[in-house]
């Protein structure tokens, strides 16, 4: 299968990031290079950009869409939670951009047996990176109901996580949960049917979120990863951070907003003690793609671009 994703926003990304020609650029989820590849194209050959993804075939597809490009192209296969460890072999102390676009990509939804989706009937995976040992099934036939209950309730923001829990306990004692349709299947019979009735989007969709979290440690490695690249940011460099929902959108707002900030003491304590230094200059509100773009890609619907300037 081809590998196709459409990058949400790109123009505003490429007008946040005020790409210097012979900057250094690092998109931390490169995907098909979507992104990457608008960012590439404002670069001369004194430019870098660095692009990391965990997934094969998006590196794959990457390095196949930006082989003519003139700056220097650099693609790893890794995952961003290295991202210090990535910058430090590729020999980069300070970057003047960086990018996160969270979330699964278009690609990996479509390919049905990847077991990212509720709609296609497939095997359940649902891992980014295919190497990894952790799977969705494994998640739903081998953790505790209780452990199952707080994913769901906590990455799905589920009202019915503990009815579902329990109907996939009860359900796996005798059938092994292993494809897609198995757990959509299960998912309705937990939820009442006057209460589906009533849903917004399928019944399955939470749960799927909270699943796909849990298998590739999505939400724990967010704020290390963006205070990472705030750490290796030139000074007026930029860090752009793409959210498709509440969890990750929470965690790129107070991660940003405390950078922000100066002193973090208590108000009761007469004088500074903390050190806390400002780090960054928040670049406007959370943006939202325009109506034009969601008419043309309705996965673009709940997606927020945060934008920062580091200041020293």
């Amino acid at each position: 299968m081809e590998f196709h994703h459409i990058s949400v926003m790109a123009d505003e990304v490429i007008e946040n990031l005020k790409i210097k020609p012979n900057g250094i650029y690092v998109d931390c989820t490169l995907g098909g290079a979507g992104h990457s590849s608008r960012i590439a194209g404002a670069l001369n050959e004194q430019g870098v950009l660095l692009g990391i993804d965990q997934d094969t075939e998006a590196v794959n597809a990457a390095k196949e869409r930006l082989a003519h490009c003139v700056c220097d192209v650099r693609i790893i296969h890794d995952n961003f939670a290295h991202l210090e460890q990535i910058l430090i072999d590729q020999g980069i102390e300070k970057a003047d951009g960086f990018l996160f676009d969270l979330g699964v990509s278009s690609h990996q939804i479509d390919d049905a047996g990847r077991g990212f989706s509720y709609m296609h009937d497939a095997v359940l995976d649902m891992r980014m990176d295919k190497d990894a040992k952790l799977t969705a099934q494994i998640v739903v036939n081998e953790y505790s109901q209780e452990r199952l209950t707080e994913i769901i309730k906590n990455y799905g923001e589920e009202r019915w996580a503990k009815r579902i829990a329990a109907f996939i306990a009860e359900t796996r004692k005798t059938t092994p949960i292993q494809t897609t349709g198995q757990l959509v299947d299960v998912i309705r019979r937990a939820i009442p049917a006057a209460v589906r009735k009533n849903m917004q989007g399928h019944p399955a969709k939470r749960v799927f979120q909270a699943v796909r979290i849990e298998v590739n440690n999505e939400l724990n490695i967010l704020e290390e990863s963006f205070k990472c690249a705030v750490r290796h940011l030139n000074k007026n460099g930029r860090l752009a951070i793409i959210t498709f929902h509440s969890l990750e959108d929470r965690i790129a707002k107070n991660t940003l907003r405390l950078m922000a900030r100066g002193c973090i003491c208590p108000p009761e304590v007469p004088f500074c003690v903390c050190g806390h230094e400002k780090q960054l200059k928040l670049c406007g509100r959370a943006a939202t793609p325009s109506e034009t773009e969601t008419d043309d890609n309705s996965r673009a619907r709940s997606a927020k671009l945060r934008v920062a300037e580091k200041i020293i």
